[in-house]
C-alpha cells in the first residue's frame, strides 16, 4: 500500500518557518502586509480569502481585505491596484480570481507590481521562472507547493527521474513542468490532445495531474511505485439523501492508492501547501522591500 503525502503537516512546518521569520523582521521594524482584493459575492471565493487572511493574521502578518461590487468597473479596479502598490506597508497583493464577467483579469494582474505580486502570476515573475531564475522572482503559489511535496519525497535533485505534468495552464501546468525541469527531473508536458494518455503517463516516476476532471486517472495509469501529485479540486454530484457532493481529484485516489509508491489526497494534499506558500511569497517579498530599506533580514529562501 502507498503512503500518504500529507499536505496539511507539510504547510504546517511552512508556517512554522514563517511565522519565525516574521519574528524576525519584525524585530527589525517590518511588519509583513498581505491586502487580497476581493470583487462580487462567490460564495467559494468569500471562503478562500477569509481562509487567507485567518493564515495571515496567524502568521502574524498585517492583513487587509478590500471587498468590492462585481459592478466595479475595469479602471476603477485598476485604481485600487495602483493605490495598494503605492502602499509601503503592503508587501503583497492577490486578486482573488475568478472575476466577475466582464472584468479582464489579465491586465489587472500585469498592474500589481511584480516585487508585490504573491500569487506570482505576473509576466516578469513567470519570465524570471522561464528563464530558470527560482530566486528572481516570486514563485506561484499552488506549483511551488506540489513541488515541496515531491522534494519531501525525492529530495532536490530529481536527475534520472522521469516527470509527467498532465494540464498546461498558465496557473499551474507551465510552471510545474519549469520546477520539475529546473531540479534536473525529466519532463512531459501532457494534456488533454496528448495521444495516449494514460501510456504517457504510465512513463512517469512523478506524476501531477491538474485538468480538473474528476478522478480521471486510474490505477492502469500509473507506473507501480510512482509518486502521485493530485492537484484537482472536484465536487461529485450528491448521493442520495446527501446535501452537497463529496470532494475529489482528478485521480481515482481508492484505485490508484495501491499503485502509486507515494500519493497526494484530496483535500488534504496540495491544498493545505497554496495559502502555506502565500504566506512564504508575503515574507519574502517583505524581505526584499525590508532590504532595499537598508534594513538587513536574512531571506525565506526556501519557498519550494
Amino acid at each position: 500500500m502507498s503512503g500518504i503525502i500529507d499536505g496539511r503537516a507539510a504547510a504546517a512546518a511552512v508556517i512554522d518557518e514563517v511565522r519565525a521569520g516574521t519574528k524576525a523582521l519584525g524585530a527589525l521594524g517590518t511588519v509583513p502586509g498581505l491586502a487580497v482584493v476581493l470583487v462580487g459575492s462567490d460564495p467559494a471565493s468569500q471562503t478562500y480569502v477569509a481562509a487567507k487572511g485567518r493564515m495571515a493574521r496567524e502568521c502574524g502578518f498585517r492583513s487587509r481585505q478590500i471587498d468590492l461590487p462585481a459592478t466595479v468597473s475595469q479602471a476603477e479596479l485598476t485604481s485600487v491596484i495602483e493605490a495598494l502598490n503605492a502602499d509601503a506597508a503592503v508587501h503583497g497583493i492577490l486578486v482573488q480570481l475568478p472575476l466577475p464577467a466582464p472584468l479582464d483579469a489579465a491586465p489587472i494582474l500585469k498592474a500589481i507590481r511584480p516585487e508585490k505580486d504573491v500569487d506570482g502570476l505576473h509576466p516578469v515573475n513567470a519570465g524570471a521562472l522561464a528563464s530558470g531564475d527560482l530566486d528572481g522572482g516570486l514563485l506561484p503559489c499552488t506549483p511551488a507547493g506540489a513541488m515541496r511535496l515531491v522534494r519531501a519525497v525525492h529530495g532536490g535533485d530529481l536527475s534520472g527521474l522521469v516527470a509527467v505534468v498532465v494540464g498546461r495552464s498558465n496557473l499551474f501546468g507551465k510552471p510545474m513542468g519549469q520546477l520539475l525541469l529546473a531540479a534536473n527531473a525529466t519532463v512531459v508536458m501532457a494534456h488533454s490532445r496528448t495521444r495516449d494518455l494514460p501510456g504517457i503517463c504510465r512513463l512517469a516516476d512523478i506524476l501531477v495531474v491538474a485538468v480538473g476532471r474528476a478522478e480521471m486517472v486510474r490505477a492502469d495509469w500509473v507506473k507501480p511505485g510512482a509518486t502521485v501529485i493530485d492537484v484537482g479540486i472536484n465536487r461529485l454530484p450528491p448521493e442520495a439523501g446527501a446535501v452537497r457532493g463529496r470532494l475529489t481529484g482528478d485521480v481515482d485516489f481508492a484505485g490508484v492508492r495501491g499503485q502509486a509508491g507515494r500519493i497526494t489526497p484530496v483535500p488534504g494534499g496540495v491544498g493545505p501547501m497554496t495559502i502555506a506558500m502565500l504566506m512564504a511569497n508575503t515574507l519574502t517579498a517583505a524581505q526584499r522591500a525590508a532590504a532595499e530599506a537598508a534594513a538587513p533580514a536574512a531571506e525565506f529562501t526556501d519557498r519550494l
